[in-house]
């Protein structure tokens, strides 16, 4: 059963969350957001690091239990004399999905956008928080 969770560890976080399928891309390169999942009391927070980008390139979606986060950076083509012998930074599209436990309230998820970073908080139901309790553990 610990193996369902993420990590295997004490959190309640499926392990599907981090089974996301990256969609085929566009543009010169391709684009991985390296996620990051928390999880507290009340909620979860997912972070995107989305260096580059701004709030209008970015959707996050929510549809049957599954969110999804989409984007796209684009290179901007504005120094018409500026020779690159070597360009490393990613542009194109990107989408990640994942499918978000039967504890999160779907009605109070909320998002913001900061210095590049997507946070998304994940909050936990009531009836979860209520289901959840310490057991005590006896001697011999």
């Amino acid at each position: 059963m610990m193996s369902s969770f993420f990590g295997g560890g004490t959190s309640r976080f499926p392990a599907r969350l981090f089974e996301s399928e990256m969609l085929p891309r566009t543009g010169d390169g391709q684009l991985t957001p390296r996620i990051d999942v928390s999880e507290t009391d009340q909620a979860f927070e997912v972070q995107a690091e989305l260096p580059g980008m701004e709030e209008k390139d970015v959707e996050l979606l929510l549809q049957d239990h599954v969110l999804t986060i989409r984007g796209e950076k684009k290179f901007e083509k504005e120094e018409k004399r500026k020779n690159y012998h070597m360009v490393e930074r990613q542009y194109g599209s990107f989408q990640r999905s994942f499918e978000l436990p039967d504890i999160v309230d779907e009605a109070k998820i909320a998002a913001r956008f900061d210095k590049g970073v997507l946070c998304v908080t994940l909050p936990k139901s009531a009836k979860a928080k209520e289901a959840s309790r310490k057991i005590a553990i006896g001697k011999g």
